[in-house]
């Protein structure tokens, strides 16, 4: 059943001690024992009874404070029937001192127990037992109606106001732990992201180098395999060298990306297609400095079309087009078509798949198709 007003409690965090400052602490400390002092000076002081009878009501007040203590637990524990029942205890100490004598240790825990039921119980259960507190009060009380009348609802705006101020504080320090919670949130969303980056850095430097060599290894295979001249296997073997010596630059440029030390898009991109035959790079629109991740995209994309070319369209003539938008910067990578090397069939065709991932991560696009007899990839990607 949904809580009330009336039967909801003040919130863990509104009668627990965060959030209250030191100074505070201290003189609510300094209260306390202020008040401790002066119910045992009120037991001692008494003319009209002996030592023992004092001792007995030193005794009272050391007890009523130690059931106020456990009030406090369960009262933050939200058990009603435990903190009733300690309210009660304290009620009847108050009536036993005023059967004794002790009228102003009486009127003293009358009063603390009506603020107390106020600030801490819920209103159902705490509007009842202030009432009963204060009437107590009111009866015995020896000043006039007037004085008695405003001390009575004194102590009840006391206690509803620290009651207030209780629960501002409590949805202030539920606040501060969602904050907290979603600060935490946010860095670990940050961390796996940036994981996710990285990986995608790895895996696309990796698939990039490891299937060009592959391409060379096999068709090193094939040629022993086929009886070929020595020539001709030595130029494949040299060549898988050299895409190992480029895996290992671009595993370098890579780690320079993730620490943003990248080159320049364009420098790369005309270092690229240099080691390509029959390739050129064109580059339009006004020039300017990419996000880490875009610029990333832009080379890998290119990487794995210029392989692409490599793999299904030997000795195609190849031309990468780079045009800066004022929304977008995309890159084209189109060749002529050209024979199909001897390993066409090699690969799961996943490298322009995590292209265009890659790219719809950023929010942009990646084609890939037939062109006027050729092939053609084109990447968009918002700046």
């Amino acid at each position: 059943m949904t809580e009330n007003a009336w039967t909801r409690w003040p919130s863990r965090e509104a009668l627990g001690p965060l959030g209250i400052s030191r100074s505070r602490r201290l003189l609510a400390w300094v209260v306390r024992l202020l008040v401790l002092a002066m119910l045992l000076w009120a037991a001692f002081s008494q003319r009209h009874v002996g030592l023992w009878e004092a001792l007995g009501a030193a005794g009272g007040v050391i007890l009523a404070a130690l059931v106020s203590w456990a009030f406090f637990r369960t009262t933050y524990g939200h058990r009603l029937v435990p903190s009733l029942a300690l309210m009660a205890v304290l009620l009847g100490i108050a009536v036993a001192a005023e059967a004794t004598g002790f009228r102003g240790p009486a009127l003293v825990i009358w009063c603390g127990c009506g603020v107390g039921a106020l600030e801490r119980l819920p209103l159902g259960a705490a509007l009842p037992v202030a009432s009963v507190a204060l009437a107590s009060y009111s009866a015995f009380a020896n000043d006039v109606w007037l004085t008695t009348a405003a001390t009575v609802a004194g102590m009840a705006l006391a206690g509803y106001v620290l009651r207030l101020d209780a629960e501002a504080r409590g949805s202030a320090q539920r606040l501060l732990a969602q904050e907290r919670a979603a600060r935490a949130a946010e860095a670990e969303s940050a961390a796996l992201a940036e994981r996710a980056r990285i990986a995608r850095e790895i895996h696309d430097v990796l698939a990039h180098s490891l299937s060009a060599q592959l391409v060379h290894l096999e068709a090193a295979r094939l040629l022993i395999e086929r009886g070929a001249d020595r020539g001709r296997i030595l130029e494949r073997v040299v060549a898988a060298r050299g895409m190992a010596r480029d895996g290992l630059a671009e595993t370098r440029q890579a780690l320079s990306a993730l620490r943003g030390e990248l080159t320049p898009l364009e420098d790369f991109l005309s270092e690229l297609v240099s080691t390509a035959d029959g390739a050129e790079v064109t580059v339009t629109g006004e020039r300017r400095r990419l996000p880490a991740e875009a610029s990333q995209a832009v080379r890998r994309v290119a990487q794995e079309a210029l392989t692409n070319v490599r793999k299904h369209a030997h000795g195609a003539r190849v031309e990468v087009r780079l045009d800066y938008g004022e929304q977008e910067v995309t890159l084209d990578v189109r060749d002529s078509g050209g024979r199909p090397g001897e390993l066409d069939g090699s690969g799961g065709g996943y490298g322009l798949l995590g292209m265009r991932e890659r790219a719809e991560l950023l929010g942009g696009s990646l084609d890939a198709g037939p062109d006027e007899g050729g092939f053609m990839v084109t990447l968009k990607v918002p700046l």
